[in-house]
Order: structure tokens, then C-alpha cells, then sequence
């Protein structure tokens, strides 16, 4: 019997544009789970320059994947740190009576 490599699929490579990343993000969200919504930024995170994200933040690379390794749920301060850092903004929207599930 043969061994097979099998690579594991990383997110990270094919989220190459502001596109990919929004549509990303917009799905995480979408789940309102908050543990997978850490983990998809930590994804962005690591599609970006992680070094340079962290540094915009304020914060170090080990922090920044402790923070968001899909494992913990990091304070809301923390998230908004790196969506700004990202260049994301986190917008309201209320939906209408008969949108509301």
C-alpha cells in the first residue's frame, strides 16, 4: 500500500481580494456563532500579512492566534481592533418585522 499526501485545505490561500475576503466574512457572520466568526478573522488574518496586522493593532502575533485561533471567544474590544486594522467596518442593520426570524 502507497502513502498519498493529502494537503489540508487552507482558507487563507484563495481569499486574494477585497472581494473574497467580504464574502468570507459576510458567511461567518451569517452563522452568528461566535468561536467560528474568531476563527474566520483569524483566517483573513493569516491571508493578510499577520506581523503587519498585528502590529496595526496594537497587538503581537502570538495574542493576535491566541485570539483567534477558533478556540476562544475574544473580547469585542479585540475584534474591533483588527477589523479596523483590516480596513472592515462593522455595520448595524436592523431588519424589518418580517425578517426577523
Amino acid at each position: 500500500m502507497t502513502k498519498t499526501d493529502e494537503a489540508l485545505w487552507d482558507s487563507a490561500e484563495v481569499l486574494d481580494s477585497p472581494e473574497a475576503l467580504e464574502e468570507y466574512l459576510l458567511a461567518a457572520f451569517e452563522t452568528e456563532d461566535p468561536v467560528f466568526i474568531a476563527k474566520a478573522l483569524g483566517v483573513v488574518s493569516r491571508a493578510r500579512n499577520i506581523s503587519d496586522l498585528a502590529r496595526s493593532a496594537g497587538m503581537t502575533r502570538a495574542a493576535l492566534y491566541r485570539a483567534f485561533n477558533g478556540e476562544t471567544r475574544p473580547e469585542f474590544a479585540t475584534i474591533m481592533k483588527i477589523l479596523r486594522a483590516l480596513d472592515i467596518s462593522l455595520v448595524p442593520v436592523v431588519k424589518k418585522p418580517d425578517e426577523a426570524a
